[in-house]
């Protein structure tokens, strides 16, 4: 075989109905997603041009999607009129301590329900399983009735307590830990680990793609949360960003271009976290999907 048949045979050509190699079912597939991709991105595309539009142009016709004279007036007046950098630090506070005291909580929970023999674990599991079915509307007075009689209205410990309580990361951890193989932490007692070791030096390594997943999972559940903030905070100095950012708008005026800034920079910190965290998080899920 000569050169030409050797190079026709390493890079043989197209199929018919096919182009560069690819199906047109390919083909299709990335079309749709590219559409799907722009559909989900032209709110948030239009919400950052908005930011940056002065008031009056905002009711021009037909509607602008790039700003003509583009203004920080709306960034500024944000930063210099409201506490927002208070209401920053608050979600900061609380999020944040949500999901360190639940990756350590939780993760032992489930290392215990995942691992360990002890009595009624399998029923006392069940329980767990069902305070998932009970909604958040059902709790909400009774929860409120506690913190006040606490005299945790208007504090940190307030907005954070209520948070810790949410079981579904029992329920990831144990799935994760469960998966792992037991001889693992068998060796480590044959040297002569406790428990507690074995936890922090087998099972910890180990689960960092699903203490990741629930880390965001949690701290985006806690950085939009927004009914119990509301309850529970009556000072204005105590207020989240959604709190905040909801007091911004008025019964009888809307600024829209104020409100879009707010909407922009309280979006800002998680969209880092995910990209800080993607890799972790996308093995994470993919590790928890392919699970038996």
């Amino acid at each position: 075989m000569g050169a030409e048949g050797r190079a026709l045979a390493r890079d043989p050509q197209p199929k018919p109905g096919r182009f560069g190699g690819k199906s047109l079912y390919t083909i299709a597939i990335y079309v749709i997603l590219i559409v799907a991709v722009f559909i989900s991105l032209l709110p948030f595309g239009y919400v950052v041009s908005t930011s940056f539009k002065s008031t009056m142009s905002l009711f021009s016709y037909p509607p602008d999607w790039l700003p003509e004279n583009p203004t920080l007036d709306n960034y500024r007046n944000l930063l210099n009129r409201y506490p927002f950098w208070r209401w920053l630090f608050n979600s900061f506070v609380v999020a944040g301590s949500v999901t360190a005291i639940k990756l350590v909580v939780d993760s032992m929970a489930g290392y215990a329900f995942a691992k360990m023999r002890f009595p009624g674990r399998d029923a006392l599991f069940l329980v767990v399983l069902m305070s998932l079915m009970v909604p958040f509307a059902a709790l909400l007075i009774p929860t409120f009735i506690i913190i006040r009689e606490l005299g945790m209205l208007n504090t940190y410990w307030g907005l954070i307590l209520p948070g810790l309580a949410s079981p579904i990361g029992v329920f990831m951890m144990r799935q994760f830990i469960e998966s792992l193989p037991s001889d693992l932490e068998n060796a480590a007692r044959l040297d002569g680990c406790s428990e507690f070791q074995i936890y922090r030096r087998v099972i910890l390594p180990l689960i960092k793609p699903g203490l990741v997943v629930l880390g965001v999972f949690t701290f985006m559940t806690q950085w939009t949360s927004y009914l119990w903030p509301l309850v529970v905070v009556t000072k204005p100095e105590m207020a989240t960003l959604t709190v905040g950012v909801r007091s911004l708008t008025s019964t009888f005026t809307q600024d829209w271009g104020l409100n879009s800034a707010a909407a922009i920079l309280s979006m800002l910190p998680t969209i880092l976290v995910f990209i800080f965290l993607q890799r972790y998080f996308i093995a994470g899920s993919i590790a928890g999907a392919l699970k038996e």
